[in-house]
């Protein structure tokens, strides 16, 4: 999930669907509420542990953690060398998930269509919209992390990619992340002059100011999420399947980044030197490119994947 999360248009919470712990990380995420908080002010930390499913949740947020700083690592390397097949991989996942959550949805009536139809049209506006321009006024960073974290709650929904149409994905995923990196590492070699570098100090933080609101965020969005689960579960479930098949779009293989420009041509870089991405114009593949079915192969390889892990979720659920 941790790894999904910050690919531009990959959903954590379609991994979470397809493993089959959806339900349970949303039911979990809502009990981090004010009985919670009373436990933690009494003290009372094993009865906190139990209430709030803490083992699910630490082991969950550890993985995350874990792939966002090593997984995600190698993820940009291979977008950055093999980035069709990367995105290839992803579109066959995506396509392998409409699949596997499709089957076992068996309350298809006209207005479960319906729902579906709306998941799809919301998804792919979603997908045409312009990206603003970055942004690092803090209340605005505060509210890009409520809406960013909704790529962990809502399937389908990639919180990069609004992070991107939001104008902020670079500032909030690769300059001030890459900030920690260098801070963390001054530190251990218990070099302090980072304190004297302002830019160094605004983008911790901004990441700071991020990270709480995408806590606050991820609980706001479960208890909302859990209420619409317990009374319209059927609906939302047809709309979670159209919010992943409108994603399609952005995940399309067959694309050329569009870079942004300063309105004379020339183009804008990040505080990491790299050309800041826009948006992407799709084209459709050319069957005489080798390359293209190669690409092929590896939407195969997607799909099997996901399918690969809905057969292991069931296995372990049978045991």
């Amino acid at each position: 999930m941790g790894a999904a999360n910050k690919v531009p248009g990959v959903s954590g919470g379609v991994v979470a669907f397809v493993a089959g712990f959806y339900e349970e990380f949303i039911y979990s995420l809502q009990k981090i509420n004010l009985k919670a908080f009373k436990l933690l002010i009494n003290g009372r930390f094993r009865s906190l542990y139990n209430y709030t499913n803490g083992k699910f949740l630490g082991l969950l947020i550890l993985g995350m953690v874990i792939s966002y700083f090593s997984v995600s690592l190698l993820l940009d390397y291979l977008i950055l060398n093999y980035e069709l097949y990367v995105w290839a991989v992803f579109f066959g996942m995506i396509v392998g998930s409409i699949y596997y959550i499709s089957k076992d949805f068996d309350e298809w009536s006209g207005r479960s269509l319906l729902f579906v139809l709306a998941g799809i049209v919301v998804g792919v506006a979603i997908s045409l919209m312009e990206p603003a321009k970055e942004n690092d006024n803090l209340w605005f960073v505060f509210i890009c992390g409520m809406i960013g974290v909704s790529g962990m709650t809502l399937p389908g929904l990639s919180g990069s990619f609004i992070l991107i149409l939001l104008g902020n994905y670079v500032l909030l995923l690769v300059d001030s992340v890459n900030a920690l990196y260098f801070t963390i590492g001054d530190i251990l070699v218990g070099d302090l002059s980072f304190l004297e570098n302002s830019e160094r100090l605004r983008l911790l933080q901004v990441l700071v100011v991020f990270s709480l609101g995408s806590l606050a965020g991820l609980v706001t969005l479960s208890h909302m999420l859990g209420f619409v689960l317990k009374r319209f579960k059927k609906e939302t479930y047809a709309v979670i399947i159209g919010f992943i098949t409108g994603s399609l779009g952005v995940v399309w293989p067959w694309k050329e980044e569009v870079y942004r420009t300063d309105g004379q041509g020339e183009f804008i870089i990040d505080n990491s030197g790299n050309l800041i991405i826009d948006n992407y114009d799709r084209y459709f593949p050319d069957f005489t490119n080798p390359m293209t079915w190669y690409a092929i192969i590896y939407i195969i390889v997607g799909i099997f994947i996901v399918l690969g892990l809905g057969w292991y979720e069931k296995r372990s659920s049978a045991k």
